[in-house]
């Protein structure tokens, strides 16, 4: 399987490239716990049906040392039991805002306040580039059609 187009050898995707992921690193700096943050890429790869992500957001998150148990029941977190309630929390906000066209009226006020319990404001704004911006990338990969399978955590630097 080959991409439609070379995004890392297109001069227009490589500059925005350079944009999107200036706008991640805000995030990945942020106090957004680092485990939270790749379990969201990880849900939000899964819907989104982006091997490439999910791929990658599993392996970055096997190196960091999160459990293979863990990375295995992301799918299937609300029957799982080794999640905490702030990582429930922000999967449920993730698969909310993931699927805003699939909900009438987007992402509900309890979902909102079950995070906002456990985040703090800056962290909820973290929480929301988040999903917002693995979102942008899953669809960049998506049309495309990216293959997956090859990636080595830390490829991207």
């Amino acid at each position: 399987m080959d991409a439609r187009l070379n995004l890392y050898g297109n001069s227009v995707a490589t500059k925005f490239a350079r944009y999107i992921n200036s706008a991640g690193k805000v995030v990945s700096d942020s106090t957004l716990p680092a485990a939270t943050q790749e379990l969201v890429k990880i849900r939000a790869s899964q819907i989104n049906g982006c091997g490439f992500c999910t791929d990658m957001h599993t392996k970055d998150a096997a190196h960091a040392g999160e459990s293979a148990q863990r990375l295995h029941l992301v799918a299937a977190w609300r029957e799982a039991k080794v999640f905490t309630d702030a990582e429930r929390a922000a999967l449920e906000l993730t698969e909310q805002g993931t699927r805003i066209a699939d909900a009438a009226g987007g992402v509900t006020d309890v979902a909102w306040a079950e995070a906002a319990k456990h985040h703090d404001e800056d962290q909820l704004a973290a929480l929301v580039s988040l999903i917002a911006l693995i979102n942008a990338y899953n669809r960049m990969n998506v049309i495309i059609q990216q293959p997956a399978g090859d990636y080595q955590p830390g490829q991207f630097g």
